[in-house]
């Protein structure tokens, strides 16, 4: 009998089906073993568990924090404890605490989201971590998005104008006064600093400024591919091979 590597997996989120059924596809082919524990009883048990084969030569462990809201701090460090992968989103910050909480264990960082400003990346260069994400994926969502907040913005303004840029370009203390100054017409916005935006932010007064809770992403086509390509990144990771989108660092 081959000895077996237990390899812990965290995800912090629950993840759409097709992120979930390339963890599944990974069991079937022997080349990862994936015995799901999830933190609450849900889909695996019902689901995947009867499909897994016998454990070859590697065993992946996954375990999920089975909720759609994101994953307390606390709840993260636990669940990172000792891991050799963590699967995260945009709202996961992965900073050096969470990494000293996960261990030298810690081999491969994939994360559903195109941008990366929520990961440490000097320090986890510094680890030797490799890091997965998922680009050219959001084109066509976020130029639809573009168009329907240009549309909605121009709604409240006749003469507002729209520029898509990525949400940190945007200083907010200076798009505040510029649209309350009427130096710009109107604004949307669907990528904030912090997300969410405290409820007592200036922004939040104004007529001339319409604020999405980033779902540039959020349909189901766009989420599900991102889903399939954050879960082979960190397979790949796993296996040490090539990943299909790694960050270079």
């Amino acid at each position: 009998m081959r000895p077996v590597l237990l390899m812990k997996v965290f995800v912090t989120r629950r993840i759409p089906p097709e992120g979930r059924a390339a963890l599944a596809r990974a069991a079937e082919d022997g080349g990862l073993t994936l015995l799901l524990r999830m933190v609450s009883n849900s889909w695996a048990q019902a689901i995947l568990l009867p499909q897994l084969p016998k454990v070859w030569n590697y065993s992946c462990e996954v375990e999920q924090w089975d909720s759609d809201e994101p994953i307390p701090i606390k709840e993260l460090e636990r669940g990172v404890a000792g891991a050799h992968g963590l699967l995260c989103l945009l709202s996961d910050r992965v900073d050096k605490r969470i990494l000293d909480a996960a261990g030298a264990n810690l081999k491969v960082i994939s994360t559903l989201s195109v941008g990366v400003d929520h990961l440490a990346l000097d320090e986890i260069k510094k680890r030797g971590i490799r890091v997965g994400y998922t680009p050219d994926v959001l084109t066509d969502a976020t130029a639809e998005l573009a168009v329907s907040l240009l549309l909605t913005t121009c709604r409240r303004l006749p003469e507002a104008i729209e520029e898509v840029k990525k949400g940190d370009v945007v200083n907010q203390d200076d798009l505040y006064q510029a649209l309350a100054s009427g130096q710009i017409a109107a604004a949307g916005l669907d990528v904030t600093t912090p997300e969410p935006l405290p409820t007592n932010h200036p922004l939040l007064t104004l007529k001339n400024c319409v604020i999405l809770p980033h779902i540039g992403s959020a349909t189901h086509r766009t989420r599900n591919t991102m889903s399939m390509l954050a879960a082979n990144n960190l397979l790949a990771g796993l296996r040490g091979e090539p990943m299909p989108s790694e960050l270079m660092l």
